[in-house]
C-alpha cells in the first residue's frame, strides 16, 4: 500500500460458494471534506453609530474536525459605504458563534461570511444586511426589530416590555436592554375575532390585568372598520421574560356609544361627523384614539384619551380626555360604559399620543399632532397629577429630526427624583429607514422592520 494514499475497504461474503469479495476505493492524501455554515437569519438590521446592535447566530462544522478549530470571517461586502468585511465581528469559539456588524453608512450590503477548516476546506454564506442612519439619544436606544409600527407599551418587569403594533394585532414581548427580536408573540386575531387589524393605539396595566383600544376611529381612506371598534384585555402571569399572556375579554361598541353620548350632550366634540363616511381620522376636527390610562386611584375609571378632534378643533386647540367610569365592567361583562366629565388639557396646542401614569399617580403624556405627516411637527412630554381642572407641565420636548413619531411611554419612573428617566418608544412605520424611499412597514423582510427604544433623562 502506497505510503502517500489513504486506502478504504469494503468487504462483503457471497453466501454461494463462500467467495470473498473485496472492493478498494483510494483518497488522495489530505483531502478533507467540506464544512458547512449556517444563519440563524440571513436578514440583519443595524444603524449607524448604535449601541447594542442586534446579531445573529452562526453554525459551522466539518466531518472529523473539531468546531473549535474552524475559523469564521466575513470576507466580503457589495456595498463598503455601508460595511465593510473589517466591520464585521465574530465572536465565540465552538459550534456556534456571534456575528455583529457596525455600519458606516445607511443602506443595504450584503457581506459574505466565510468559514475555514482542516485541509483549508471552505464554505461561504451570506448575510443580508441593512443599516439605518445615526440618531440622537444613540447610546440610550434600543432597536425593536420584527416591527416597525410599536403603537403601545406595558412594562412587565425586569426591563421587559410587551409592545403592540397598529398593523397587526399581534402583541410581542422584548428584551429593553438589548436590541433584537421579540422574545415571544401572541397574536391576538381569532382569540378577539378580529379578520383586519385593530390599530391597537392604547394600553393601560390594572394588576395582572391589561386593557387594550383600538383606535376606534376610521381607516386612513375614511372608511368604517369593525374590528377598529374594539377594546379587549389580556391577563399577565408572570414576569420579565417568564410572560405569559392570556386573552380575557373584548368589546366593540365603546365608538358608538361615545358617539351617542357626545350627540346626547348637543354635539360638543362633534364625534358624529368626525366617524361619517368619508371622514379620515387623523385630522383636526377627527375622531382617533390613541391614549389608555386609569384615573388616580382607580381600578375601574379609565381615561381615553384622543388625538383628534382638538378641542375646538382650531390650531392652538386643547387636547381631550373622555372618562369612562366603569371600563372594567364594560369589558368583563359588556355593560353599557358610563362617561364621566370630560376633561380638556393645554398641551400646547399637542393632542394625547400616549398616557401612562406609575403607582403614585403622577403621570407622563406624550403630546404630538393629530396631523397623519411625516412626524416632524413637535412632541413634548408632559407631566400631569390625573385631576380634572389641574394643568399639566411640559417636563421636555422631543427630538423630531430623526425617522418616527413618538408614541409610547414604557412606564413612568418618580417624577419627583432628580434625574429620573423615562423610556418612550417610536412608531417608524412610515419612515424610510434605509434610504431607499421604502416605508419600513412595506419593506419584504420582518428582520429589517423597527421601532426604536429611547431613554430620557427629565429635566
Amino acid at each position: 500500500m502506497p505510503h502517500s494514499s489513504r486506502i478504504a475497504r469494503r468487504a462483503a461474503v457471497a453466501a454461494a460458494g463462500g467467495l470473498l469479495t473485496v472492493a478498494v476505493v483510494n483518497f488522495p492524501a489530505g483531502a478533507a471534506s467540506t464544512p458547512t455554515i449556517k444563519l440563524s437569519d440571513a436578514y440583519l438590521s443595524g444603524a449607524v453609530g448604535a449601541s447594542g446592535d442586534p446579531a445573529v447566530s452562526v453554525t459551522v462544522a466539518q466531518s472529523g474536525t473539531d468546531a473549535s478549530a474552524l475559523t469564521v470571517a466575513a470576507s466580503a461586502s457589495s456595498k463598503t459605504s455601508v460595511a465593510q468585511a473589517a466591520d464585521v465581528t465574530v465572536s465565540g469559539t465552538g459550534a456556534t458563534r456571534t456575528v455583529s456588524v457596525a455600519a458606516r453608512g445607511q443602506g443595504y450590503t450584503d457581506l459574505t461570511l466565510k468559514v475555514t477548516g482542516s485541509g483549508g476546506a471552505t464554505a461561504t454564506t451570506t448575510l443580508h444586511y441593512a443599516a439605518s442612519a445615526a440618531v440622537q439619544h444613540a447610546a440610550d436606544s434600543r432597536y425593536l426589530t420584527g416591527s416597525s409600527d410599536a403603537s403601545a407599551a406595558v412594562d412587565v418587569g425586569g426591563g421587559y416590555v410587551v409592545v403592540a403594533d397598529d398593523e397587526s394585532n399581534v402583541l410581542r414581548l422584548y428584551d429593553g436592554s438589548a436590541s433584537g427580536a421579540p422574545v415571544k408573540t401572541w397574536d391576538m386575531s381569532s382569540k378577539v375575532g378580529a379578520d383586519k387589524e385593530i390599530d391597537i393605539e392604547g394600553a393601560a396595566r390594572v394588576g395582572n390585568l391589561i386593557y387594550w383600544t383600538g383606535s376606534l376611529g376610521n381607516n386612513k381612506d375614511g372608511e368604517y372598520k369593525a374590528d377598529r371598534n374594539t377594546v379587549f384585555t389580556t391577563t399577565v402571569s408572570g414576569s420579565g421574560a417568564a410572560t405569559e399572556l392570556t386573552y380575557a375579554h373584548a368589546y366593540k361598541q365603546l365608538r358608538d356609544k361615545l358617539v351617542a353620548w357626545d350627540q346626547g350632550n348637543g354635539d360638543r366634540y362633534g364625534f358624529a361627523d368626525g366617524t361619517k363616511d368619508g371622514q379620515v381620522p387623523k385630522a383636526i376636527d377627527g375622531f382617533n384614539v390613541e391614549g389608555l390610562e386609569f384615573a388616580p386611584g382607580s381600578t375601574t375609571t379609565a381615561y381615553v384619551g384622543f388625538r383628534a378632534p382638538l378641542v375646538p378643533p382650531q390650531n392652538g386647540g386643547k387636547a381631550l380626555i373622555v372618562p369612562v367610569t366603569n371600563m372594567d365592567k364594560v369589558v368583563a361583562s359588556g355593560s353599557s360604559p358610563v362617561f364621566g366629565t370630560p376633561i380638556e388639557l393645554d398641551l400646547g396646542g399637542l393632542a394625547v399620543r400616549d398616557i401612562r401614569k406609575n403607582d403614585q399617580n403622577q403621570y407622563l403624556i406624550v403630546a404630538g399632532s393629530w396631523a397623519a405627516d411625516d412626524n416632524s411637527d413637535p412632541y413634548a412630554l408632559y407631566q400631569w397629577d390625573g385631576v380634572a381642572g389641574h394643568a399639566p407641565v411640559k417636563r421636555l420636548d422631543l427630538p423630531t429630526s430623526d425617522p418616527g413619531g413618538w408614541e409610547a411611554v414604557v412606564s413612568v419612573p418618580d417624577l419627583g427624583t432628580s434625574g429620573a428617566r423615562v423610556r418612550l418608544i417610536t412608531d417608524d412605520g412610515s419612515a424610510d429607514l434605509y434610504g431607499d424611499g421604502t416605508e419600513a412597514k412595506d419593506l419584504t423582510h420582518d428582520e429589517w422592520k423597527k421601532s426604536r427604544a429611547t431613554w430620557f433623562t427629565l429635566s
